[in-house]
């Protein structure tokens, strides 16, 4: 355990529970007055005493893990930062490590606080502007539900595995259309209006884009497939997450995505071929016949229990900034606030096509990650056809670097390897940034010299 210090979160266990200290102490074989120190925070809770509840109340050893913690901080700070506060770090690591569920509640607050801003400022300007299709917040909400699972969904990941051990791995498209023809009697069919998938029930016909690659035609295949064969599992993930319905209509059509990705990158398959190629995307991406982003996206859903994979965090982002997918099986967070981090290489994908680029970025509370990024195109259009280019990235914390690829070549340990970059500069607390656009949120603007960037009409060119 990296935090050993936990004796709110087990005072908040026993008292949950009923048990005295005296009565707990006992069983743990352990005197009152060292159970009082422990929680406390006087003594810290060892691996032995942590084994003795786990055996003697059947503990989940999580309740007592620091993973979540950095997350948390990061969603805290920019709760506060909303409000106008400024919070040390010390404190908001405080808070998270020995009250997590009221830091949680902070940060729930606030999350409905800026949706009822919205909606207001939603309401307030229809008149002049039609209100948008889809509240921003439902598409929070649904980020949120996954990123609380870390990004895996065991159900969909059974189902999609039982039902690709019949069919040929990197070939899927023809199969999983006669599977469509066969089972339930619909036809396949190309359009060239740019849809990518358009579903005709009435005459059992789907409709797939003229121009997607057979790997993009066995995704939409087994995105429908998922609507038709797992109606019920969907059903019933949605309903049990407690989201709006107008989230649960998004988070439907994720699960769906899921189950499509999970059908032609089996689970079991994909993490052996990822291991033994040591998460060389390309290669990946060509042993399945599905694209870069394709394949990042699974490999940040790879966290099984029994058999997890590199945990990592997804992003794809545009030319504005503008992230449209964020996806993550560890900690890492960027501010929802602000815009994220220019000195990060997921925005110099754009200058460099084709072209993956690494980099080994610290975050300001000190922990470094490993990022690949690069960009990618959408849109098979002839000349002068409109084209969708994003730039994708996949990071993981250095400590799981030596397992990729990527990582070859560099001096992991070198003090100055690492990029320092941050949340975006509203939650930035690095002052000598040279790439700083605004101060930190809650922070005065000290007009400095060298801050006089910072002032409108500056002069600066």
């Amino acid at each position: 355990m990296a935090k050993t210090f936990m004796g709110l979160r087990l005072r908040r266990l026993r008292e949950e529970r009923g048990i005295t200290q005296a009565s707990l102490a006992r069983s743990l074989g352990i005197s009152a007055s060292y159970l009082n120190q422990i929680e406390n925070n006087q003594r810290p809770l060892t691996v032995p005493v942590l084994l003795k509840l786990n055996a003697a109340f059947g503990l989940d050893v999580q309740l007592f893990s620091d993973a979540d913690e950095p997350r948390l901080i990061a969603e805290l700070r920019g709760a506060l930062a909303d409000q106008g506060a400024a919070v040390s770090h010390a404190e908001l690591r405080d808070l998270a490590a020995n009250m997590p569920e009221v830091a949680r509640t902070i940060v729930a607050m606030q999350a409905r606080l800026r949706d009822l801003s919205e909606r207001a400022d939603a309401l307030a300007g229809r008149l002049s502007t039609p209100a948008p299709a889809t509240p921003p917040a439902s598409f929070e909400a649904v980020r949120d539900w996954f990123y609380d699972r870390r990004n895996h969904v065991p159900a969909l990941d059974g189902a999609a595995e039982a039902v690709a051990a019949d069919l040929p791995v990197g070939r899927m498209a023809p199969a999983l259309g006669a599977r469509l023809q066969r089972a339930h009697g619909i036809r396949l069919a190309q359009t060239t209006d740019g849809a990518l998938r358009r579903f005709d029930a009435a005459a059992g016909v789907l409709y797939l884009g003229a121009h997607l690659s057979p790997g993009q035609q066995a995704f939409q295949i087994a995105t429908q497939l998922a609507f038709l064969e797992q109606g019920a599992v969907l059903g019933d993930l949605c309903a049990a997450s407690g989201l709006d319905p107008e989230a649960q209509r998004l988070l439907r059509v994720g699960l769906a995505n899921y189950y499509a990705g999970a059908l032609l990158m089996p689970y079991g398959a994909f993490l052996e071929a990822a291991e033994s190629l040591a998460y060389d995307i390309d290669l990946l991406a060509r042993r399945f016949g599905v694209g870069f982003e394709t394949t990042c996206h699974r490999l940040s859903t790879l966290q099984r229990p029994e058999a997890r994979g590199v945990p990592f965090f997804f992003i794809r982002v545009d030319r504005a900034g503008n992230i449209s997918k964020r996806q993550s099986a560890t900690d890492f967070h960027f501010s929802r606030i602000g815009g994220s981090c220019p000195l990060w290489n997921i925005y110099a994908a754009f200058s460099r096509p084709g072209e993956v680029l690494r980099q080994v970025a610290q975050m300001p509370d000190g922990r470094s990650y490993l990022w690949i990024a690069r960009q990618v195109r959408q849109g098979g259009g002839g000349f002068g056809a409109p084209e969708k280019r994003f730039a994708v990235a996949l990071g993981c914390d250095l400590a799981h670097a030596e397992r990729l690829v990527y990582a070859r070549g560099l001096n992991l340990k070198a003090p100055d390897l690492a990029t320092r970059i941050g949340p975006g500069c509203k939650l930035c607390d690095r002052p000598d940034c040279p790439q700083r656009a605004f101060p930190m949120l809650g922070k005065p603007l000290a007009l400095r010299p060298e801050e006089a960037r910072f002032a409108p009409y500056s002069g600066s060119s």
